[in-house]
């Protein structure tokens, strides 16, 4: 399941990408028109653009802006940005590896179905970017 977190910051940069020709969005007017809790939203943000998505530019005409095009970024990116890991069980992640306790993952099923699991949803995952996300907005 999604975090309320990364579904903050689907919510304001699929709002961000509709808005991307008009120049940078204040934080602010995400907040508003996503209904997404202000200091929230800061954390979210600061956290993508620490992450070298997105850039902010301070003053008249400013606000945070992406620093590539939204349809460069993938939405296991932001996700494993967000959230850490995508897959189900820490022995199946490619990026966050975790051996679990007590299992021999050679011979465990449950193993071999999520990794199943994985590959399935990784596949969508880095092959949707924000910029499909944006053109079907909530």
């Amino acid at each position: 399941m999604l975090s309320k977190k990364t579904q903050y910051a689907f919510k304001a940069l699929m709002y961000m990408a509709e808005k991307n020709a008009d120049g940078p969005v204040l934080i602010a007017e995400i907040s508003k028109k996503k209904k997404i809790p202000l200091k929230f939203l800061e954390n979210i943000l600061l956290e993508l653009k620490k992450a070298g998505l997105l850039g902010s530019k301070k003053g008249k005409g400013g606000g945070y802006f992406f620093v590539m095009p939204p349809a460069k970024i993938p939405l296991a990116k932001v996700m494993r940005l967000i959230d850490g890991p995508i897959a189900l069980l820490p022995c199946i992640s490619l990026n966050f590896y975790e051996r679990c306790k007590n299992c021999d993952e050679k011979k465990c099923g449950l193993n071999r179905v999520m990794m199943q699991v994985r590959d399935a949803t990784l596949s969508i995952l880095e092959n949707k970017t924000v910029a499909d996300i944006s053109l079907l907005s909530c």
